[in-house]
């Protein structure tokens, strides 16, 4: 550190002011207490050029709990440490689930590799979930793959939660787009389980005809959504089978997309009847859905040409029969709409 020039003549044993040594060395400490106070991105992250997890922003503004808080004795309370700023949620701190329905944010890590499986027995603490949707609170044992626990709302995604956690493992459960937890979980213990492709062929279509008939009892219920997970979890089962597969998978898809229309989606509707058909090519209702559901798209003339083979098949078909005069209808309100367009384009 260079330092202002010093008189050479000096007393021995005399000792001399230096204002200048004294105010550089002043505005250093200052100087280095700032940048000790200033966050910034770490070294690590300077080098590789890395910018911050956009993920990391759903824990932004969240309080964080100093551990050491009280313990300073007569410090300044004005004074605000480094470590009890919020340092930004590391890339290994979250679990983004494969659909993208959720995110999970770990506050405890767990012991060990293992996870809960298909028939795993768990007990787990749950905390925070929405007034009336039926999941529950506190201790509670829920089974992976069993239970009506799964048909509630937030049931499948709790699932597939657990079945990314460790033992002794806590997480908060985010939504996409949203920086408060939708719940909080703790995995305290599980039973050993098994994965799909561990079961053998008989076991999974048991348990896909399992699902089967719980969702077509939702569906004659009234709970359309509760029904396509049920439906929804039959067909993942099935799928792992070696091809052609059991022809349930067709009448599967068809309920799927049933369910799919009632919720208003008919592109996943259109999208499962075409799966229906690839495996039953004159199956007459996954037919009649995708014209119901290329209708609600616009593609009149797919829905037209889809309810014309049902009611080649079947002449009486009530619900064919009506479906195609509403599109046709549609057809000639929008050929209007098209005439008047032109008109006004002309004239």
């Amino acid at each position: 550190m260079e330092t202002s020039p010093v008189s050479p003549v000096k007393e021995k044993g005399t000792a001399q002011p230096r204002p200048r040594e004294e105010n550089a060395q002043q505005n250093l400490d200052a100087a280095v207490q700032i940048r000790q106070q200033a966050p910034g991105p770490s070294p690590e992250a300077l080098k590789l050029g890395v910018r911050p997890d956009p993920a990391s922003r759903i824990v932004e503004n969240q309080e964080v709990e100093n551990p050491v808080a009280g313990l300073e004795g007569d410090a300044d309370k004005s004074h605000v440490s480094s470590d009890e700023v919020a340092e930004p949620l590391r890339a290994s701190d979250l679990w983004y689930c494969p659909d993208g329905s959720f995110v999970k944010k770990i506050i405890v890590r767990g012991r060990g590799l293992d996870k809960p499986k298909l028939g795993s027995q768990c007990r787990v603490l749950a905390s925070g979930f929405p007034f009336g949707s039926g999941m529950p609170e506190g201790w509670t044992e829920l089974t992976i793959g069993i239970g009506q626990w799964r048909e509630k709302t937030w049931g499948e995604l709790t699932e597939k939660c657990l079945e990314s956690m460790c033992q002794g493992e806590e997480a908060e459960i985010h939504l996409p787009g949203s920086s408060a937890p939708l719940a909080k979980l703790r995995l305290d213990s599980f039973t050993k389980g098994r994965d799909s492709w561990e079961l053998e062929a008989m076991e999974k279509e048991a348990l896909a005809s399992e699902e089967h008939s719980r969702g077509t009892e939702l569906f004659r219920a009234g709970n359309p959504q509760g029904a396509a997970r049920c439906y929804g979890r039959a067909l993942r089962l099935l799928l792992t089978l070696p091809p052609p597969g059991p022809p349930e998978q067709a009448i599967l898809y068809a309920n799927l997309a049933a369910c799919q229309l009632l919720l208003g989606q008919p592109q996943l509707a259109a999208q499962s009847c075409d799966r229906a058909l690839e495996r039953e090519p004159g199956h007459l209702k996954a037919l009649y859905r995708r014209g119901v559901a290329q209708a609600a798209l616009g593609n009149l003339e797919k829905a037209t040409a889809d309810l014309k083979k049902v009611l080649a098949a079947d002449p009486k078909n009530r619900a064919a029969q009506e479906e195609l005069g509403k599109v046709v209808i549609q057809g000639k309100k929008q050929d209007a709409r098209l005439a008047r367009g032109l008109r006004k384009m002309f004239s």
